[in-house]
C-alpha cells in the first residue's frame, strides 16, 4: 500500500512529460511483492490517479481513452517482467528490465495510439511516423524507468542493509 500511495504522490506532483514513476514501480513490485499484490500495484495507481491528473492538470480531458487498456497492459507486463528478470536484482538486470519494459510500452502503447486514435494514416508511412513522432517520449520514459527501478531497489537494498546491521548490533 505504501509503494501506491508514493507512486500516486509521484504521479501529482508536477512532473517532465512520461518521466513517471509507474514503469519503475511496476518492475518492482514484480520482483518484491508476491502474487495478485504486484499486479495490483499499477492498476490501482493509475485507476485512481488518472482522473486526478486529469481534473488537477488538463480538465475538460477524458480520464480514460481507447489506448488506456493497452497502458495498463504494458505496465502489467513490466510487473512480468520484474516478476522473472529480478529475482535477484543487480544493476545489470535492472537496467536491462528497465530498457526492455520502456520498450515493450512504447511498441504496445504506440502501436494502440496508432489503431485508435486516428491521428496517422492507416499504413505503414502512418505507423512509422507515429513510432517517430513518439522518440522523444520513449527517451523520457526509458530514463524515469532506469531513474525509478534504480531509486527504489536502491533504497530497498540499503533499508535492508541497515535494518540488518541493526538486528547483529542488538544481538551483541
Amino acid at each position: 500500500m505504501g509503494l501506491t500511495i508514493l507512486g500516486a504522490f509521484a504521479r501529482l506532483i508536477p512532473h517532465p512529460p512520461n518521466f513517471a514513476p509507474v514503469g519503475g514501480m511496476s518492475l518492482f513490485a514484480g520482483s518484491r511483492l508476491r502474487g495478485w499484490q504486484a499486479y495490483l500495484v499499477p492498476v490501482l495507481l493509475m485507476v485512481v490517479t488518472d482522473p486526478l491528473r486529469v481534473a488537477l492538470f488538463h480538465p475538460g480531458f477524458p480520464a480514460f481513452s481507447s489506448s488506456t487498456p493497452f497502458i495498463y497492459a504494458s505496465l502489467l507486463i513490466n510487473v512480468w517482467i520484474g516478476r522473472r528478470w529480478l529475482q535477484t536484482p543487480n544493476a545489470r538486470r535492472i537496467a536491462g528490465a528497465a530498457f526492455f519494459g520502456s520498450l515493450q510500452f512504447f511498441l504496445i502503447t504506440n502501436l494502440a495510439a496508432f489503431f485508435w486514435e486516428a491521428s496517422y494514416p492507416p499504413t505503414a508511412a502512418g505507423l512509422i511516423a507515429c513510432y517517430v513522432a513518439a522518440i522523444p517520449f520513449y527517451g523520457r520514459s526509458l530514463a524515469s524507468d532506469l531513474f525509478y527501478s534504480g531509486l527504489l531497489f536502491s533504497l530497498h537494498a540499503w533499508t535492508r542493509r541497515v535494518a540488518s546491521s541493526k538486528w547483529v548490533l542488538a544481538t551483541k
